[in-house]
């Protein structure tokens, strides 16, 4: 992932895109579990509103395929069919556990 070129992308520089990257991962991991959760009750209404929040967060940070997956969990959601919701979480689990070793990798260098 090339954080050098999504903060140049935004106007900003690298280390301020790298500090909102991790408090957009502390609160997507939080939005995940909160998604995770909604999906087990049959919540849609709160899956909606966990996948509009990472999608929002994830859109203007520049991630793309991140705010895709949760846009899809979303439509998923309003439309009240969370059938293949809980796949799409663990896909958006999975995206969002490869930022988190992306950006250990950058800070170990």
């Amino acid at each position: 992932m090339n954080f050098k070129k999504l903060a140049e992308d935004l106007g900003l520089e690298e280390e301020e895109y790298m500090e909102l990257i991790e408090l957009f991962i502390d609160v997507g991991m939080a939005d995940l579990d909160r998604l995770q959760s909604a999906i087990e009750e049959g919540d849609t209404e709160k899956a909606a509103r966990a996948a509009h929040s990472l999608k929002g967060a994830a859109g203007n940070l520049g991630l793309r395929e991140l705010s895709e997956t949760a846009k899809e969990i979303e439509e998923g959601a309003r439309n009240d069919q969370l059938g293949g919701t809980a796949d799409a979480a663990q896909i958006l689990k999975k995206k969002l556990d490869s930022l988190v070793e992306a950006v250990k990798r950058l800070r170990k260098r």
